[in-house]
């Protein structure tokens, strides 16, 4: 089979050393070319030693006349508002995109205008005709249509966790759906590789806290997912919080069980929809789950609980925000827009301890 040609703009941040460490694994994938803004002519290697002699592309300027074009598929592994402005021309000449940031995952304007006021960026969008063909791409949901996609939207890490540890649940109608409430933690990579004060190591160490507790910008695909599956709108209480951990999300979800379920029919249903999702593991309550069971794969471990005492449902779900939320769903993504088995370069173990 003639092997993928690669291109990753942003391959100089974490999302984009992520999918290198991936996709130089990967049996069908040639990478071509990296690009960014910064570092420019340094091999990606100087930049990440552990990938000396593993890849050692130089960094080039996406803009230079130079940079090749001649790429089957472009990873945006950038910040918002990027990947809105250079995909059409990627679109154009045949290549598809699969773009990290919130530019993409939305469907409409009017979304988009409402998630980008989150993260206070413009609202108008660079490329808002695309939109409408743009994909959802959180491969257990929409399989089929990021297979017929040109243009994926990779989804926010938080609500990769959400999202997969409520759906089953959602969607059997075994809990009501207005009672949800997730609680999630993020490590500090979450935030990129921008140096802040917040996150410098003095400040960071042995410290936690919550943000944006009223208006996390996940929060709008958290709640268009469940809805559509709920067949009904959907409000949840969302609070994030930063823990002095490098890497992984833990997100412990709430919800009401409706009446007649118990642990037996909630175990079939995650099961059930689950069925022939390799990246999904189940779990009972008797099986603790920790970060350092997910940490560096492209699995999700989702541990089902009932709270007989108060008729709650909790779903703990564990995914790495490096992998399964980001790079490794970029590469899941990758594979099935190009017919390939979706668990293609990422079926591996993670890290341990």
């Amino acid at each position: 089979m003639k092997k993928i040609r690669v291109g990753i703009i942003g391959a100089g941040g974490y999302g984009g050393c992520g999918a290198i460490e991936l996709l130089i694994g990967h049996p069908n994938v040639e990478l071509i070319a990296l690009m960014d803004k910064q570092d420019i002519g340094k091999s990606i290697s100087d930049l990440y030693p552990h990938l000396i002699g593993f890849c050692d592309l130089p960094l080039m300027d996406p803009d230079d006349p130079e940079c090749p074009k001649n790429f089957d598929v472009v990873f945006y592994a950038t910040p918002d508002g990027v990947g809105q402005k250079g995909a059409k021309g990627w679109l154009d000449i045949g290549v598809k995109v699969i773009d990290y940031s919130g530019d993409f995952r939305f469907n409409d304007l009017e979304t988009y205008k409402g998630y980008a006021a989150r993260i206070n960026k413009p609202q108008e969008h660079a490329s808002s005709e695309l939109l409408p063909q743009s994909v959802y791409g959180l491969a257990e949901l929409h399989r089929e249509e990021i297979a017929k996609s040109n243009l994926v939207g990779n989804p926010g890490c938080f609500a990769v966790s959400c999202i997969l540890g409520l759906s089953p649940a959602l969607k059997a109608g075994l809990v009501d759906h207005h009672s949800v409430i997730c609680d999630a933690k993020t490590g500090v990579s979450g935030a990129g590789k921008t140096p802040s004060p917040t996150f410098h190591y003095p400040a960071r160490y042995d410290a936690m806290n919550a943000y944006k507790i009223s208006g996390h910008q996940h929060v709008y695909e958290i709640e268009r997912e469940l809805g559509l599956l709920a067949g009904d709108d959907i409000r949840i209480t969302f609070t994030p919080h930063v823990i002095p951990l490098c890497r992984g999300i833990l997100s412990t979800l709430y919800a009401q069980i409706n009446p007649g379920q118990n642990m037996q029919s909630i175990l079939d249903a995650y099961e059930s929809f689950y069925k022939g999702s390799a990246f999904v593991r189940i779990f009972g309550p008797e099986k603790m789950q920790l970060s350092t069971h997910v940490r560096g794969s492209n699995f999700c471990n989702l541990s089902l609980n009932i709270d007989e005492r108060t008729g709650k449902l909790i779903v703990v779900s564990l995914i790495d925000n490096l992998v399964k939320g980001q790079a490794g769903s970029a590469v899941q993504n990758m594979n099935i827009m190009f017919g390939l088995d979706e668990t293609t370069g990422l079926l591996h173990p993670g890290i341990y301890p």
